[in-house]
């Protein structure tokens, strides 16, 4: 082989991303201009009238037209004056937050994190951290809209494929603890899958519990069974809930033991703590696969930077491997541990742990 195949190769490669990155920030500024959502609810338009739509410049409406048409997200009308339209797929992922396939948010979670370079060039440098709330409302809101449809959709037939949890969150009176509740939508879909069920939501990011109440209070027929807190697991009342659910946050938590311990402390006898987060693979290998690839650099560029931020830390990333995961539970008093068979679910894990 040539030597020049493979620097040739990687070279391409690296073209790619260049034009992947370009996509990701085009679709940040559709999403943000609200230039998607006029394409799809007032039809297609000339640069003058998405920007007439929406009160931009058609200038740049023109130019980014252009752009999405070139890279294939959009299409072009045939005929005079050119016009663009949306199409029902580029519709659903990019501007429809009901569907399993909405993606928009990634594109805005990733511009989120690409503000911060300036700081994560600092805490690589000096083993510092950037926090959570340094990212800002479009990680924030990013999180829990790409989340959403997966919580409302999926989540509760996920439960139901467990008998023995489905059924216990079922018992009349049981109380459910959400931890890092972020925007809220996994304790709104928790109350209403299950209507027996009281649910207090608890985060330690204030603005995460202002959005989760907020979300909350636009779901009046949950509302009432909901509750949020502010605050970290150390203020969980002991032997109250049947069930404690922390989705895609152990791997952030500077002190992962000493949340489940508190978890734990916290569930009823014969209760349950339910975790859900990334499926990664069992052991570090590399190459890796797109999972793989897609965890280290959230976690490169969001979960360790996060975690680092805090004194002591586990440092855990968002590469936390089943095993770490299973030493975290038993340091912290759980006997049992075990993977759920609730398979498809995006790009996460269930498991389960007893005392």
């Amino acid at each position: 082989m040539s030597t020049t195949q493979p620097v040739d190769a990687l070279a391409q490669r690296l073209v790619e991303a260049a034009l992947g990155t370009v996509d990701v920030l085009s679709i940040h500024l559709g999403d943000r201009l609200g230039w998607y959502r006029s394409l799809r609810d007032d039809g297609p338009a000339t640069p003058e009238e998405l920007a007439a739509r929406t009160d931009t410049h058609p200038r740049y409406a023109r130019e980014w037209l252009e752009q999405q048409a070139v890279t294939g997200l959009i299409e072009v009308e045939s005929g005079s004056p050119r016009r663009f339209t949306l199409a029902p797929a580029a519709a659903e992922v990019l501007t429809d937050g009901s569907s399993l396939a909405y993606l928009a948010p990634l594109a805005r979670m990733l511009c989120a994190a690409a503000e911060q370079m300036p700081a994560l060039l600092e805490a690589y440098r000096t083993g510092g951290g950037v926090g959570w709330a340094e990212y800002g409302a479009d990680a924030r809101e990013s999180q829990a809209d790409m989340n959403r449809p997966w919580y409302e959709q999926a989540l509760p037939e996920a439960l139901r494929s467990v008998p023995d949890l489905d059924a216990s969150l079922r018992e009349p009176g049981t109380r459910i603890a959400d931890l890092g509740c972020g925007g809220g939508w996994s304790t709104i879909a928790l109350a209403r899958a299950y209507p027996s069920a009281t649910v207090d939501g608890f985060d330690i990011d204030a603005a995460s519990v202002r959005l989760a109440s907020s979300n909350r209070d636009a779901n009046p027929d949950v509302a009432p069974r909901i509750a949020f807190h502010c605050g970290d697991a150390a203020g969980l009342p002991e032997s109250t809930f049947g069930c404690v659910f922390a989705f895609e946050c152990v791997h952030d938590m500077p002190n992962p033991v000493e949340v489940l311990t508190a978890a734990r402390r916290a569930l009823v006898p014969g209760g349950r703590a339910v975790i859900m987060d990334e499926a990664v693979a069992g052991s570090f290998g590399a190459p890796g696969d797109e999972v793989e690839r897609l965890m280290y650099g959230f976690s490169l560029l969001i979960c360790l930077p996060d975690g680092m931020n805090h004194r002591p830390t586990a440092a855990t990333g968002t590469v936390m491997r089943p095993d770490t995961l299973r030493g975290y539970a038993h340091e912290a008093g759980f006997t049992g541990f075990e993977i759920l068979p609730i398979d498809g679910f995006g790009f996460w894990r269930f498991y389960q742990l007893t005392a």
